[in-house]
């Protein structure tokens, strides 16, 4: 089936060459397949597309044959660049000196853009050497969820080098190549034509200095493996599974870089009396039937403790008492919830003789 070429570009059939250009400029810079969110398939229609229109030979034949009539486009149907095609071989094309006026498209600074399409990068040196980011575990209690508390951890990772405090050598010059900035600028013939882009020195590897005695214990990299304590705080009303990040307290950066980050999961430990829900806490009291129709005051544990509830008389079963204020502290803010007690009747396991007549007599006299 014969494809529509201008459609697929989005112009009108008697568009002009610098109409199609532009077009292709703005839908090759949204469906690169190297760029978040590309589409590969899209982008090779795209240039199918634009490989004949751009040609005024062959978009005669097109205008007059459709895509279908392969013999007048001597294989530019299905593939503009011929067999064994890859994406690498952008870089190499110059597609008959594309001008950026013409293209009507911006490329003030096109090393923002396509720098990590073709190798380029404009991160600073120090991110680009930002050390790893790492997770852990941490256990705590019921009771330190709702209250907070205080852990030490030792870690294993990529720490500072205790010899030249991360600095990587010494006698350091600036680099001749980068003169100092930790940059250079490079040139690239792409698809859109010549352009030049700033990556990272591969002489200083972006630091501006050169070490004429690099540190023999880590080898210039400024990090070694070992061992950091942390003390972490852990904050009051923190739920199971919730994280916490630590900034700068994940592995070492390399050649003087900064640190990643840690993050640290909380794994709450279940309460054999409580069961928290939000910021309420629930608990179940069972009572004799005695209790509950004649009332009582009973004490009932908390999470802070022991405190006095009374039962009402004919209170039944199942009923549900709050006790404000004696639930988890809320997170990061003021307050806590409350805690609701829900009392049950305590059914026995057996009767005597006596309990037997009792409850008779009961029955007898309606109750």
């Amino acid at each position: 089936m014969s494809k529509d070429y201008y459609k697929i570009l989005g112009v009108d059939k008697n568009a002009s060459q610098s109409d199609i250009k532009k077009a292709f400029s703005k839908l090759a810079h949204k469906y690169h397949p190297d760029k978040k969110g590309g589409n590969e398939e899209k982008f090779k229609e795209i240039n199918e597309a634009y490989q004949v229109l751009k040609d005024k030979e062959k978009r005669q034949k097109y205008d007059q044959f459709g895509s279908d009539f392969s013999s007048g486009f001597s294989g530019a149907g299905a593939n503009p660049f011929g067999g064994g095609f890859s994406w690498q071989d952008f870089s190499r094309q110059g597609f008959g000196g594309f001008n950026n006026s013409e293209a009507g498209f911006d490329f003030g600074d096109i090393g923002d853009i396509f720098g990590d399409f073709f190798g380029g990068s404009r991160r600073s040196s120090r991110q680009s050497h930002k050390g790893r980011d790492i997770q852990t575990e941490v256990d705590i209690s019921f009771e330190e969820s709702v209250f907070g508390t205080e852990k030490h951890l030792r870690l294993n990772k990529k720490i500072v080098c205790d010899k030249c405090n991360g600095k990587c050598g010494s006698n350091s010059q600036t680099c001749k190549k980068c003169n100092g900035s930790g940059r250079v600028t490079v040139q690239q013939q792409t698809f859109f034509g010549n352009f030049a882009s700033v990556t990272i020195c591969p002489d200083c590897d972006g630091t501006g200095n050169i070490f004429k005695d690099t540190c023999n214990k880590c080898g210039g990299a400024g990090s070694i493996n070992g061992t950091e304590e942390i003390k972490v705080k852990i904050p009051a009303g923190i739920s199971d599974g919730q994280t916490i990040r630590l900034s700068g307290k994940g592995e070492s950066g390399s050649k003087g870089s900064v640190s990643g980050d840690l993050y640290i999961i909380i794994r709450v430990s279940k309460s054999s009396k409580f069961e928290r829900k939000g910021d309420d806490i629930f608990s179940t009291i069972k009572l004799k039937y005695s209790q509950l129709i004649k009332g009582d005051k009973i004490l009932v544990d908390t999470i802070d403790g022991e405190v006095k509830l009374k039962i009402p008389e004919l209170t039944s079963s199942g009923k549900v008492f709050i006790l404000k204020g004696k639930g988890v502290s809320k997170l990061n803010s003021r307050g806590r919830g409350d805690h609701h007690v829900k009392v049950i009747l305590d059914v026995p396991k057996y009767l005597n003789k006596d309990q037997k007549k009792l409850i008779e007599e009961l029955e007898k006299r309606g109750l």
